[in-house]
């Protein structure tokens, strides 16, 4: 079933929140969220044994879903509160958009690849969030009709954030996205002041897929 979520999927999901914390995320609301949310329904069925291993699995189309503790760092460095209008780019899997949904986020979420469009438009699970919003187009011009947001969250790798989704943030709006060359990547944290001007934090190092311009029709 779709969306089948046993009593085992519930724990091993405890003891994944549980690693989770471990690794140095304490933040309530994201456990939380990481806790809630079935990992395993947006898998492959034929790795959906292993979804609450600490991993990330290829999902098709050379994409992945995070690791579930990227996920949590990426939301936990994202500061978001209930209602706060999120935009994220690179749907994928959907996994990461309905963690934000499930923290009470308007989530807006943009993926590039027709394949997992039409597949997270049509999720059974993710039908049940209200403030999802999904967007088939290219990432790298933000969603400007939804524009401005409070957050800003890119789950791909770009060597340099584009100018674009800085101008769609809000004035005291964070922008967090993994930047760098393909292999390994640094996650950045950018503040937008009240006057527009930027302040830049940086990270752990991460591996993500590259972020790419245009968009892919082929399944």
């Amino acid at each position: 079933m779709q969306n089948e979520d046993s009593p085992k999927c519930q724990m091993q999901r405890r003891k994944l929140v549980e690693a989770i914390q471990s690794k140095g995320i304490r933040d309530a609301r994201v456990l939380t969220a990481i806790g809630r949310v079935p990992r395993h329904l947006f898998m492959p069925e034929s790795l959906r044994t292993k979804a609450y291993m600490d991993n990330a699995f290829p999902i098709g189309n050379e994409q992945t879903i995070s690791q579930p503790y990227t996920v949590a760092y990426q939301t936990w460095l994202l500061k978001v509160e209930p209602g706060m209008k999120v935009l994220e780019v690179g749907t994928g899997s959907a996994y990461q958009a309905a963690v934000l949904a499930q923290m009470g986020a308007e989530v807006y979420t943009i993926e590039r690849q027709k394949r997992f469009y039409d597949r997270n438009k049509h999720f059974t699970y993710l039908q049940r969030f209200s403030n999802l919003h999904f967007c088939y187009g290219d990432g790298y011009n933000g969603w400007p009709e939804t524009a401005p947001f409070d957050r800003i969250l890119i789950t791909a790798a770009p060597e340099k954030i584009p100018e674009v989704l800085v101008n769609q943030l809000l004035p005291g709006g964070l922008l967090v996205a993994p930047v760098g060359r393909p292999g390994m990547q640094r996650m950045v944290r950018l503040t937008k002041g009240t006057d527009d001007t930027i302040t830049e934090e940086q990270f752990d190092h991460f591996a993500f897929v590259p972020m790419l311009p245009g968009i892919q029709n082929k399944g």
